[in-house]
């Protein structure tokens, strides 16, 4: 059976999880929608003109929401990112909304049935939007959240400790915004955890988690819009996805505690989100998810007002 991704907004982000997935040979199909006809139509043409040097071939399907009716999975990169105001991701938020409503209608109007997996700003608010306006299960939508973030984390303490931050576990959660924080409490380098790495106190850990944020921050405004580790990160749940990975991951989910969508740890397999992954939270990182779980929940609300 021929797998199938659509993704809906070609722009920076949208088009390189375009290009990713194509290098990668991931799917057999790659459908891409956007309003700019102009933009789509030059992309197109570029990735069948990579593809002769390329091991695998992807067939490429463009502005047809019909043969998205059996993708196994959907990504919304769509957005502004001109609207907003100092890398403020809610600056998108109504505009957003509106393509969404309309993405949504269309989806449901062509009984779309695969996952949807929501990159686009404001992360957590958004991907409660889409769940909404489709009226899809839950687990079969979810946003990328604090995926990003925590990759982020995991490379300023590999850094920290000169090790590869792929050997650096835990979590950022919360907010895919400046209410997150990183759960020092998750984190562990080499199977030690940081409590036991940190005794002396010798790092800064409140720092720390403010420099994925600041990170971040710096990429944005070193080029205007951010589009590589956000990519891989889509593309990397988008694999999990097909291949049934029953994956941990940190990803922006429905948590019926808080009746919202935020990032917290989740198993990911083919139809979407399984189950939780249990983490004990200090008393002190209990409080920050409750205080980020309000301030998306505040945002959330703007837009049905």
């Amino acid at each position: 059976m021929a797998r199938k991704i659509g993704i809906i907004g070609l722009g920076h982000v949208g088009s390189t999880v375009a290009h990713q997935i194509i290098v990668s040979g991931l799917v057999d199909d790659l459908v891409l929608i956007d309003t700019n006809e102009k933009k789509l139509q030059a992309d197109g043409l570029d990735y069948l003109q990579a593809m002769p040097n390329l091991a695998t071939k992807t067939n490429i399907i463009m502005n047809d929401y019909q043969a998205l009716s059996d993708a196994d999975i959907v990504i919304s990169a769509l957005g502004n990112i001109g609207v907003e105001e100092d890398g403020d991701r809610f600056g998108e938020l109504a505009f957003n909304i509106k393509q969404v409503k309309q993405v949504s209608a269309n989806l449901k109007q062509i009984n779309y049935s695969g996952v949807l997996i929501v990159i686009t700003n404001p992360c957590d608010v958004i991907t409660q939007a889409y769940q909404q306006f489709t009226g899809f299960d839950k687990k079969r939508v979810f946003g990328t959240g604090t995926m990003l973030d925590s990759a982020r984390m995991k490379t300023i303490v590999g850094a920290e400790f000169n090790v590869d931050p792929r050997s650096v576990n835990g979590f950022n959660l919360g907010e895919h915004g400046n209410s997150q924080f990183t759960a020092w409490s998750t984190v562990s380098v080499r199977g030690h955890s940081m409590a036991e790495l940190n005794q002396d106190g010798h790092l800064d850990l409140e720092a720390l988690s403010k420099k994925s944020i600041i990170d971040g921050d710096k990429v944005f405004f070193g080029k205007n819009y951010t589009n590589y580790a956000i990519a891989a990160a889509a593309t990397r749940l988008a694999t999990i996805v097909l291949n049934d990975g029953n994956t941990e991951v940190v990803v922006s989910n429905y948590r019926p505690d808080f009746n919202n969508y935020m990032s917290y740890p989740v198993i990911v397999g083919r139809h979407g989100i399984i189950e939780d992954v249990p983490i004990d939270l200090t008393a002190d990182e209990h409080d920050k998810l409750a205080k980020s779980a309000q301030f998306i929940t505040d945002n959330f609300n703007k837009f049905k007002n």
